[in-house]
């Protein structure tokens, strides 16, 4: 199933546990929105359609690393003295051959990151979850582990903190089921998938 249905999916379910909790308008409109974003997430894997979309151009990183090099060499050489000289001329030389060797691919690891960096700064555990799961997910092929019990559950203890933080009751369930609506609608229960899921990865490969 592409984007646009999991998406429409997954705001339904929100729209659905905003009026089983009779929320507000306001309210009705949060869920609606992470309901949608939750169906989505599965697709942040390797190969994931989601992933292109989320993460920055990796030209754009190659760009300013080397940039931030060249100027890190050229201040060392004109202001550094002896050891912190040649130390800032290695450092600038090491960003510009780590930001050379940058591709798309890594900047959905790069992007994990940073969000476990911003949840760290911000003290917010669940962007500091978020961030992990985006940073595994980068390493694992597509439809395997996001599209799996042990990434339902994961995610389930990322919305739960989500609501603890947001102090808004409903938003686990909204969230949790958005997730598994992806679930659902990618697997073979629906006649016009060719391919399932690996539900119950590690223990069993088997698409279902």
């Amino acid at each position: 199933m592409n984007g646009t249905a999991h998406a429409a999916v997954g705001a339904a379910t929100g729209f659905v546990v905003a009026n089983n909790f009779q929320a507000d308008p306001a309210t009705t409109f949060l869920f609606v929105g992470l309901g949608t974003v939750s169906s989505l997430i599965p697709d942040l894997d390797i190969d994931g359609k989601l992933r292109g979309k989320i993460t920055l151009s990796s030209k754009l990183f190659q760009a300013v690393g080397q940039l931030i090099g060249i100027l890190m060499i050229a201040y060392s050489f004109y202001e550094g003295t002896d050891t912190t000289r040649y130390l800032g001329i290695g450092i600038g030389l090491g960003l510009i051959i780590i930001a050379s060797s940058i591709k798309q691919k890594h900047m959905l690891t790069i992007t994990g990151i940073g969000v476990i960096a911003g949840g760290v700064n911000l003290q917010e555990i669940w962007l500091i979850l978020l961030g992990v799961y985006i940073f595994i997910a980068s390493f694992t092929a597509h439809r395997s582990y996001t599209h799996s019990i042990i990434g339902a559950i994961f995610f389930g203890f990322i919305a739960s903190k989500l609501e603890l933080s947001l102090g808004v009751e409903g938003v686990y369930y909204t969230c949790l089921i958005g997730y598994v609506s992806h679930l659902v609608t990618d697997s073979k229960l629906l006649p016009f998938n060719k391919r399932g899921i690996k539900l119950f990865l590690p223990i069993w490969s088997k698409e279902i």
